[in-house]
């Protein structure tokens, strides 16, 4: 495999130096999606080889998803105990997630999972109302229904600071009255099989947690 890069790097045009400089920085400032700048992700396809040897100094790892469409850095494995090598500084924070963006992203993981299956349109949006009710059904009821919404807007504008939301337009260009909300697809990167597989587990969990009034909080890679 790594001959095949290596054969690929040399068969290819160099870029511009400059070229790659923007796309390392920009790499590192965040994600790179294909909708947003398709000139920025052409010249990833052709650089990728590059840009990983160049993140490789920093004990990062370029994460590319040509089908979905998005690209981003994230730190290395740590080494385990029988590994000898040195522990480096981590680049990419390691945020903490409340227990309310955790309930949040794990039903939003949830709801793509069930719509990619439905096999239609590629992109998934849902309204605020929709996410309250999602959100809704975990939380225990009270006499204020206008607090309880307010507490899951402050959880929607959370997950959209993380980039798993993106708040959308309505026609006119307008951002007033009930927001719609497209559900970003590099979700599924921080939200694998594996965690998908014991969702239902995880939300008896969060359900539990609830009853007992316990806090809860878990940790994602994140800029």
């Amino acid at each position: 495999m790594e001959v095949e890069y290596l054969n690929i790097t040399q068969a290819t045009p160099a870029a511009p130096p400059a070229d790659l400089s923007v796309l390392l920085i920009g790499l590192l400032k965040g994600v790179l999606y294909r909708e947003n700048d398709e000139r920025q992700w052409a010249a990833l396809l052709q650089l990728q080889v590059r840009v990983r040897d160049y993140v490789a100094v920093l004990n990062l790892d370029l994460v590319l998803d040509e089908a979905e469409g998005y690209a981003f850095l994230k730190s290395r494995p740590e080494p385990t105990e029988d590994d000898p090598s040195p522990r480096l500084p981590r680049l990419v924070a390691r945020r903490p997630l409340s227990f309310a963006v955790s309930l949040l992203l794990a039903l939003l993981r949830k709801k793509l999972a069930e719509f990619d299956a439905g096999g239609g349109d590629t992109r998934l949006v849902l309204s605020r109302d929709d996410i309250v009710d999602l959100v809704r059904v975990f939380l225990p009821d009270g006499p204020n229904e206008a607090r309880l919404i307010d507490q899951i807007e402050t959880t929607i504008n959370k997950v959209v600071e993380l980039g798993f939301l993106q708040k959308l337009k309505t026609a006119g260009g307008a951002t007033a009255g009930p927001a719609n909300y497209e559900v970003r697809r590099i979700l599924k990167a921080f939200v694998d099989a594996q965690w998908l597989a014991e969702l239902d587990e995880r939300l008896a969990s969060y359900q539990g947690q609830l009853a007992g009034k316990t806090g809860s909080r878990e940790e994602i890679d994140h800029e």
